[in-house]
C-alpha cells in the first residue's frame, strides 16, 4: 500500500505541476494544444515509470500476486500498460461525452475548452485508479491495444496523405517560379534519400555470408512502390503532384528500416544486431516522436477528419482551414446577433479519439508490441510482431496513397469528399 501510494503521488505531482503552469492560460484557441500537452508528458511519465517503477511495483500485492516473482521486465510493462490504459480512459470519456457537440450553445463545448484544474485532477485520479485494478483488467487491455494501435497507425497514414497533399496545393496555389522550383528540389531531395537510404538498407540487413530472402522482399518492395508513386502520379489522367509521392516514398523507406530494425538481435540478418541496445532506444524515440507529431497535426487538423481520405482533387480536399477556421468562431464571436447557434469548428469526438488511439500506441511502442518476457529489458520495440506491424503499415500507407490517385478514375460518378 506504500509503495501504491508512494507511485500515485509521483504521478500527482506531475500532473500538478503542469496543471499549475498551463491551466490559468488555457483559452479556446490554445485548448487543443493543452490537451496535447497533456499526453506528451504522459509519455515522458510512460518511459520514467518503465524503467524506475519496477521496484515499486514488485512490493505492490495486489500487482504481485505470484508465487514466483516475474522478471522485472514484467513490472516495467505492466506499469506502462496501467498508465496508458489511465490515459486511454481519460479521452475515451471526452470523446463519449462530447457526441453530438454541434453548436457552441452546448454546455460540453465550454467543458471541451475549459475547466483545466478539473480535468487535470480527473486524469490524476484515473491514472492513480489503474494501479489498483487486477491484473487481468491490464491484461485485456493490452490485448485490446493491439488493436487499437492498428487503428492508430491507419490514422497517422491518413493525417500524413492529408499534411502532403495540403503541402503541395499551399505552394502550387502560389503560382510562383519560386515555390515552383521549391517543390522540385524537395521532391529530388525525397527521391534521392529514398533510394539511397535503401541502398544503406542493403548493406546494413543483407550480410553476403547469409540467406536474407526475407529482407531483400521488403527493401527491394520498398523501391517499386516509390517507382509505381511518380508513375501513378505523373499519369496524364490521374490528377497528382511527383512532391507527395516523393515524400509518401521517403516515409515508406524510413517504416522499411524501423521494420527491419526490430528484428530480434539475435537474427543473423540484422546487420546491426551489434548496436541492438542503441538502435532501439533511437527507434523508441523516433516513434514517441512520430506520435506527437500526429496528434499535434490532429489538433490543428481534425476537424478535416471528413476529408482525410478524400483524393486530392475532391473539393473538400482543398479546404484549407476547415478546423481553424474564422479567428472569431473559434473564440465564441460571431457576426450574428443575439443566441443564435454557432456551429463548433471541429469533431470534438474525433478528437479526443485520436488522443484515445495514440495512448494505446504507446503503450506498444514501449512494451514492443508483446509479452514483456519474450525480450530483453533494455531492448524496447523490438521482436517480429513489431517487425510485421511496421512492415504492414508501410504496405497500407502506399494502398492508402495509390488508393487517392486512382480512386476518380475508377469510380468517376462517385463523390469521395
Amino acid at each position: 500500500m506504500w509503495c501504491a501510494s508512494c507511485l500515485a503521488s509521483a504521478c500527482a505531482g506531475c500532473a500538478c505541476n503542469l496543471c499549475s503552469s498551463a491551466a490559468a492560460s488555457v483559452t479556446r484557441r490554445s485548448a487543443r494544444l493543452a490537451y496535447c500537452g497533456l499526453f506528451a508528458a504522459s509519455l515522458i511519465l510512460s518511459f520514467l515509470l518503465r524503467q524506475f517503477a519496477a521496484p515499486l511495483l514488485q512490493h505492490i500485492p495486489w500487482i504481485n500476486t505470484f508465487d514466483h516473482t516475474p522478471p522485472e521486465e514484467w513490472f516495467q510493462m505492466n506499469a506502462v500498460l496501467r498508465l496508458s490504459l489511465g490515459n486511454f480512459l481519460f479521452f475515451a470519456i471526452f470523446a463519449l461525452t462530447m457526441i453530438g457537440v454541434k453548436d457552441q450553445n452546448d454546455r460540453r463545448d465550454a467543458w471541451h475548452h475549459g475547466g483545466w484544474i478539473a480535468k487535470f485532477a480527473i486524469w490524476v485520479v484515473l491514472v492513480v485508479l489503474m494501479f489498483f485494478v487486477p491484473n487481468i483488467v491490464v491484461s485485456v487491455y493490452e490485448i485490446l491495444s493491439k488493436f487499437g494501435s492498428g487503428l492508430f497507425l491507419l490514422v497517422q497514414v491518413v493525417m500524413l496523405l492529408d499534411f502532403t497533399n495540403n503541402w503541395n496545393d499551399s505552394w502550387v496555389e502560389k503560382d510562383e517560379q519560386k515555390w515552383e522550383i521549391a517543390l522540385l528540389v524537395v521532391t529530388v531531395i525525397c527521391y534521392l534519400s529514398t533510394f539511397a537510404f535503401s541502398g544503406v538498407l542493403f548493406m546494413w540487413f543483407n550480410p553476403s555470408d547469409h540467406d536474407c530472402g526475407l529482407n531483400v522482399f521488403f527493401i527491394v518492395l520498398t523501391m517499386i512502390l516509390a517507382f509505381a508513386f511518380a508513375i501513378i502520379a505523373l499519369h496524364p489522367q490521374v490528377n497528382g503532384s511527383v512532391m507527395p509521392a516523393s515524400v509518401i516514398s521517403v516515409y515508406c523507406a524510413y517504416l522499411c528500416y524501423t521494420s527491419l530494425s526490430s528484428e530480434p538481435y539475435d537474427y543473423a540478418c540484422n546487420g546491426l544486431h551489434m548496436h541492438s541496445k542503441q538502435v532501439s532506444m533511437s527507434a523508441l524515440v523516433l516513434g514517441m516522436l512520430t506520435t506527437v507529431l500526429s496528434v499535434v497535426y490532429s489538433a490543428v487538423r481534425a476537424g478535416s477528419s471528413t476529408t482525410f481520405l478524400s483524393p486530392p482533387s475532391s473539393p473538400r480536399s482543398g479546404a484549407r482551414n476547415p478546423l481553424l477556421g474564422d479567428a472569431n468562431v473559434e473564440e465564441g464571436k460571431g457576426s450574428s446577433e443575439g443566441s443564435e447557434a454557432r456551429p463548433v469548428s471541429y469533431s470534438y469526438t474525433f478528437f479526443h479519439l485520436i488522443f484515445a488511439l495514440a495512448s494505446m500506441y504507446s503503450a506498444m511502442l514501449l512494451t514492443g508490441w508483446t509479452s514483456a518476457t519474450s525480450e530483453r529489458s533494455e531492448l524496447m520495440d523490438v521482436g517480429w510482431t513489431t517487425v510485421w506491424v511496421r512492415i504492414c503499415t508501410e504496405w497500407s500507407t502506399a494502398a492508402l496513397y495509390i488508393w487517392t490517385l486512382v480512386a476518380p478514375l475508377l469510380f468517376p460518378d462517385r463523390d469521395f469528399s
